[in-house]
């Protein structure tokens, strides 16, 4: 087994080689990322549809381009497999596995505990394990560590162990995954210091921290931010709607203030993988300690309510007197959770769909980067926008605000509009409802 410092010299040579289990949305980046440093790496993962994807060059990640795949491929710095003994021949292993909910307040780390288990049994002794799926306080030092140390695998000797947050922010071309700054925490300093030296090759700036369960924390406390403001501008809007209040103009003209305020701005709901589950962690793993955070789970619980406050606004501007709502019809644009981005996960799109079609209403959608819904009970095409007559809907929903839409002819040709993302900022229009 080599010395620290030996480590350390082999990773600052690019020597070492890396391993990146799961290669979805932060896994595959993170991989292609330190390829292109130079370094060689090895992608695990059991799904054998993204293994097959690498293998034809083709990227299933919007952060990942195929010439991107295609070069790190071609340079020979970047295999996948979905055989975990392939790990004997790397010295770093890095899990990005999902981390869901079992149910709204109860973790499920099943897929971590499943890539440690599988890990143990390959890995290289002197290796360094680093966890960046996010997770509660403790689970690197109170679930990963004893799963090792059953394997007569003794830390700060046969291995070393950290927890590093994902920090990727799907589509943002502003801050790419190099310039997002890296917080680190390791079991011990020593773990700390190799995942330093590991992550200052791809990464501006790395931040250490005293401990696993800080860096643990950094990532619930960044979205627990976010989910509280966002309930908080949620609820304000629906209280600015009874009040017949804008609450766009309200949070545009409070931005002029140079200090002491954010904006965040009111929405149909929050998707992906974070926001709608991480801070839930922290409120499960808190409970456990006697104590119940009142903030998230009202924020979760006002968030959650989104969809549904979006779909009663819209049955009560177009329901009839007399008539059913099956006679109403309605077109959602955008079906992604988030702008320019083809990812469906969580998305409060498809909750205003489910909604609105569970009482009785008749559901379009168009969306440019989704051609067809075939997930749970969905089985819906997106229509052709220039070709449908948008007057035939009752109301055209703006629920994701696609870059690529053409939301002049939407104003044009629609009916009625409801605007959950402010596109028609500045159009004096009947036809226009806000959130």
């Amino acid at each position: 087994m080599n010395s620290i410092k030996d480590f350390q010299k082999r990773i600052a040579r690019k020597e070492a080689k890396i391993a990146v289990v799961g290669l979805g949305y932060v896994g595959l980046p993170l991989g292609i990322e330190f390829a292109k440093k130079g370094f060689s790496v090895l992608g695990i993962d059991v799904d054998k549809d993204r293994i097959s994807h690498i293998k034809r060059k083709k990227s299933y990640i919007t952060d990942v381009s195929d010439k991107e795949l295609r070069q790190v491929l071609k340079s020979g710095k970047f295999c996948a497999v979905g055989d975990f003994s392939a790990l004997r021949e790397a010295e770093i292993i890095i899990i990005c596995v999902p981390t869901p909910l079992k149910r709204k307040y109860q973790p499920n780390i099943s897929y971590i505990k499943q890539a440690v288990g599988s890990i143990s049994k390959h890995i290289r002794k002197g290796s360094l394990v680093i966890l960046e799926s996010t997770t509660y306080p403790g689970t690197t030092e109170e679930v990963i560590l004893p799963i090792f140390e059953r394997c007569n695998l003794r830390h700060n000797s046969d291995f070393f162990l950290c927890f590093s947050p994902e920090r990727i922010d799907p589509g943002n071309k502003q801050y790419p995954i190099n310039r997002i700054p890296k917080v680190v925490g390791g079991i011990t300093k020593e773990a700390t210091s190799l995942a330093v030296a590991v992550y200052k090759n791809i990464i501006d700036k790395v931040v250490p921290v005293s401990s696993a369960r800080v860096a643990e924390v950094v990532k619930l406390l960044e979205n627990t931010f976010r989910l509280i403001n966002i309930g908080l501008i949620d609820e304000l809007a629906m209280m600015a709607h009874r009040m017949n209040i804008d609450i766009w103009e309200v949070i545009e003209a409070a931005s002029t203030k140079p200090f002491g305020f954010m904006p965040f701005y009111p929405g149909p709901g929050v998707g992906g993988h974070c926001i709608p589950k991480d801070p839930l962690y922290l409120y499960w793993k808190a409970r456990h300690h006697g104590f119940s955070s009142r903030f998230i789970k009202l924020a979760s619980d006002v968030i959650s309510r989104m969809p549904e406050y979006v779909s009663d606004r819209v049955i009560s501007l177009t329901r009839k007197e007399g008539a059913g709502l099956n006679k109403i019809r309605i077109l959602v644009v955008g079906v992604t959770y988030k702008k320019d981005i083809k990812d469906l996960r969580k998305s409060p799109s498809l909750d205003i769909i489910d909604a609105l079609q569970k009482r009785g209403v008749m559901v379009s959608y168009y969306d440019p980067l989704i051609p067809y819904l075939k997930l749970n009970h969905f089985n819906l095409t997106s229509i052709d926008l220039k070709k449908e007559k948008l007057d035939k809907f009752d109301c055209v929903i703006i629920a994701t605000d696609h870059s690529t839409v053409d939301y002049g002819f939407i104003l044009d040709k629609a009916k009625l509009i409801f605007d959950t993302r402010n596109v028609f900022n500045g159009v004096d229009a009947k036809k226009v409802i806000k959130l």
